[in-house]
């Protein structure tokens, strides 16, 4: 019933999920969101998490961040610092690009002058460089997430949990994103765990694709995907994985619906 950190300079070692259970509400009304789920991570893997609408793909990564507490079993993240990118860029609009990055290194007491080159480090990692004056509303939509990006890599994480963050964007937009995150997850040897309705975009990016069953959330499938870097989303293995997935999957929905 625990989300356990260890002191920071242990050997990180990726993230682990122990028979986790969560019920929201009591008696009659109680509905059970994910039932014993039990899934690890290693340190700079990249893990994607796939399931129906409604299996508890964003809980679990809440109970990961620690934004809400599990019912029964356990989650260690292993002594690593965790960040949460979320479906929505949520900035501030009446602050700057730069502002809003800036903003999760000042609650870590991060001194102005630091805050402000670090700040302008991370938009160049994301590959903003030139925008830290600009205003939300002026950045486009695969910008914005940009700048959410920086402001999770503000938290200099080792853990980093992106809820489903390209859903909103265009074809084009996501790919290029795509290719961002793989860069910099390479770059900075993170460890992701990625939540995701898209099953090309899973087999894209992911190392393994954990499948998810239909409410309650348990884990039914555990996909490694065994294709060379850099992946194109639309490259026949790809596409191949991906096909074998959908089947698993449209099978658990249909049996949900029946």
């Amino acid at each position: 019933m625990t989300v356990t950190d260890r002191q920071r300079g242990d050997a990180p070692s990726g993230l682990h999920i122990d028979a986790v259970s969560k019920v929201y509400g009591r008696g009659r009304g109680a509905l059970l969101a994910l039932d014993d789920v039990s899934l690890s991570v290693r340190p700079g893997e990249f893990v994607c998490l796939l399931g129906a609408s409604g299996c508890g793909k964003s809980t679990l990564l809440s109970l990961v961040a620690g934004l809400d507490a599990v019912t029964r079993g356990s989650v260690d993240t292993g002594g690593g610092r965790v960040s949460l990118m979320f479906q929505e860029p949520a900035l501030f609009p009446w602050l700057t690009v730069a502002g809003n990055v800036e903003i999760a290194l000042r609650m870590r007491g991060v001194d102005r002058a630091e805050r402000r080159r670090r700040a302008t480090d991370l938009l160049e990692t994301v590959r903003l460089d030139g925008f830290g004056a600009k205003r939300p509303h002026e950045l486009s939509g695969g910008m914005r997430q940009r700048v959410a990006l920086a402001r999770s890599l503000a938290q200099e994480s080792d853990l980093l949990l992106m809820d489903e963050p390209f859903g909103a964007l265009d074809a084009m937009t996501r790919d290029i994103l795509h290719d961002e995150v793989e860069r910099i997850w390479r770059e900075r040897d993170l460890t992701v765990l990625f939540v995701t309705h898209n099953v090309r975009e899973a087999v894209r990016l992911g190392d393994r694709v954990i499948l998810l069953s239909s409410r309650p959330g348990r884990v039914i499938e555990d996909y490694p995907v065994h294709l060379d870097r850099p992946r194109r989303i639309d490259a026949p293995e790809v596409a191949e994985l991906a096909g074998k997935i959908t089947e698993r999957l449209r099978a658990e929905v249909s049996r949900h619906a029946r």
